[in-house]
């Protein structure tokens, strides 16, 4: 008796689908916190979720935002609309950040060092997520004040905001010319003018 033969269209079907390949996130987001905070109303109390996110694409932008939600994922989706909202360019040197910087908001005090190659992030908590996420490989920090980690991240991200370029800075030669001759040329102008008029006298 002949066999039936398997025509082997159902496995051709379903290798036909294309595969779906996981898109590649362009942001790294981090959740560094979130709190449960109550309202008093007349009835009683109303419960939210507070979030602070990071986020950062490793390649020198970085923003930190902090939302409340009804619940947990209402509050991080706000967050990282507006951390996004919020990005700062952190200005690095040789992986590293291009000279030391201390800043305070409100109770938080930052102090953020460079380090030498191979160091590493050494910061803990709040500030090596943000670090991190920044692109920063190489870092030293210290906390000197409150451990509100919402303060402690607005002040990290300040810190990162006011770092100058190495190209800008006062010490470079280059840099350092054009300021002094600025300087001097405001001086000089007004004691030529009055010698110029006391000989025209």
């Amino acid at each position: 008796m002949a066999q039936p033969q398997n025509s082997g269209q159902g496995n051709d079907r379903r290798n036909r689908r294309p595969e779906i390949q996981p898109e590649e996130k362009q942001f790294d987001e981090r959740t560094l916190h979130i709190d449960r905070v109550a309202r008093v109303v007349k009835g009683g109390r109303r419960f939210r979720f507070r979030a602070l996110v990071v986020v950062g694409d490793k390649k020198h932008r970085v923003g930190v935002g902090t939302a409340k939600g009804a619940d947990v994922t209402a509050a991080v989706t706000k967050a990282t609309e507006v951390a996004k909202k919020n990005f700062i360019s952190v200005s690095l040197y040789k992986g590293t950040l291009p000279h030391e910087i201390e800043t305070k908001v409100s109770g938080a005090h930052i102090l953020l060092k460079p380090a030498s190659a191979g160091t590493g992030l050494i910061a803990g908590g709040v500030v090596r997520t943000i670090l991190e996420v920044a692109g920063v490989s190489n870092a030293l920090s210290k906390s000197l004040g409150s451990t509100n980690k919402i303060n402690t991240a607005y002040a990290t991200i300040a810190a990162l905001d006011a770092l100058v370029p190495a190209n800008k800075w006062i010490t470079n030669s280059g840099t350092a010319k054009k300021v002094v001759t600025k300087k001097v040329e405001k001086i000089i102008k007004p004691v030529a003018k009055a010698e110029t008029a006391k000989s025209e006298a």
